[in-house]
């Protein structure tokens, strides 16, 4: 693709990439990020269906399903813009058509195992073969996963031909097919720049918090706005912030940089496959399930909430506790006691919200508040730990 010669401005000379100090995040590709956001509506949605339905297990695993392989090449396009800067306008328009198949996969999650298995592997396969043209303009690396992707999106497509009962298994063998492939193609050959990826995954958390307040809207369109709803809100809105906080209320991106910055590359792809793939895996469900609990919640606050979701929304904030943990451990960011015993504790609150939803979302918004404010304790701050963070 990178020898063909077209006319106009496709034909223009390539730019060389910036310096690692001096790439970040353009504006296409946080219009890119919302749409992809887009399926964190729909997957919450998914979920909060399955528990109005009486079945949240069926649901939880479809949600976990169709993450996993949409994830997997948002990350690839994360790399993507990392190794090839969308500054030529032939390289926007990729990216856009690339837009555009994630916007046919999400379109077609609600049925994903109903019907639209079809239209989403067509989506699916529209990503694959922008990202590999693009990349391909870069680096030769990406060749070795070419095929991974194709086989997911071949599996995919077969689920939705088959149908039950073998379309879940069918699912669930493309994503461990996508998210084991590093372990067969290596991480040699991508040169990573730890600044962009750090600031990309930063944007795409805050969005997705974004749309968790946008399903607090949805769960409460048509209702009265009276004190029950109105506190109820204003505590799926605290929690939401609560979140935010762990996430972004310490020093933990810059830390992160300066890690990935003084690693070696092999090194840091390793690094970024851990602490931002992997990672990041139960933080963005654990919003997925928080926003598809408070979804639940606001339509009878002082009811008590059916099993099932008491049991998304405590999972939803131990999933987001347990995986901020996990990616400062990859990077050897310590201090994550508090956040493991928080998402230890978060399940005894499910108790709570089989007797009322709002107490279990002040359960919750106490508990994770308490993990922000604790951790930031003058004690905390002076630990050797955290001292030599800052010197490297």
């Amino acid at each position: 693709m990178s020898g063909m010669r077209l006319p106009g401005w496709f034909a223009e000379r390539a730019e060389p990439a910036p310096p690692e100090s001096e790439l970040r995040v353009s504006t296409i590709e946080l219009f890119f990020d919302l749409v992809f956001v887009f399926t964190v509506t729909q997957l919450t949605m998914l979920v909060a269906d399955g528990i109005q339905e009486g079945r949240p297990l069926e649901g939880a695993l479809r949600v976990l399903l169709v993450f996993g392989v949409l994830w997997w090449m948002y990350a690839g396009y994360a790399w993507l813009t990392n190794a090839v800067p969308p500054v030529r306008p032939a390289r926007r328009v990729l990216v856009l058509l690339g837009m555009v198949g994630f916007l046919i996969t999400a379109l077609a999650i609600p049925s994903a195992f109903d019907g639209d298995g079809p239209a989403f592997a067509v989506g699916y396969l529209l990503l694959i073969l922008v990202h590999a043209g693009l990349y391909l303009q870069s680096t030769a690396a990406i060749a070795r996963v070419i095929p991974f992707n194709l086989g997911g999106v071949a599996l995919i497509g077969l689920a939705g031909a088959v149908g039950r009962p073998y379309d879940h298994l069918l699912w669930g063998m493309a994503v461990l097919l996508l998210w084991g492939s590093p372990y067969f193609i290596g991480q040699k050959g991508f040169e990573l720049r730890a600044g962009h990826i750090v600031e990309r995954h930063g944007l795409l958390v805050i969005v997705a918090l974004g749309e968790s307040i946008v399903a607090l809207g949805i769960g409460a369109r048509g209702l009265h706005v009276g004190p029950a709803l109105g506190v109820t809100a204003a505590l799926g809105l605290a929690l939401a912030a609560c979140l935010w906080w762990i996430y972004f209320g310490g020093d933990d991106e810059t830390r992160a940089e300066h890690i990935l910055a003084g690693a070696e590359p092999v090194r840091r792809t390793r690094l970024v496959l851990g602490a931002y793939f992997y990672a990041h895996i139960p933080m963005l469900l654990g919003i997925v399930a928080v926003a598809a609990g408070v979804k639940k919640a606001i339509g009878h606050p002082i009811d008590p909430l059916k099993p099932g979701a008491a049991v998304i929304l405590a999972a939803g904030a131990a999933l987001f506790l347990a995986g901020s943990a996990w990616f400062r451990r990859v990077l050897g960011i310590g201090g994550n006691r508090l956040r493991i015993a928080g998402a230890l504790a978060a399940p005894v609150s499910i108790a709570l919200g089989l007797w009322s939803a709002m107490a279990q979302l002040v359960v919750l918004v106490a508990l994770v508040g308490a993990v922000a404010v604790l951790e930031r304790r003058p004690a905390a701050a002076s630990s050797p730990v955290r001292a030599s963070a800052r010197v490297r």
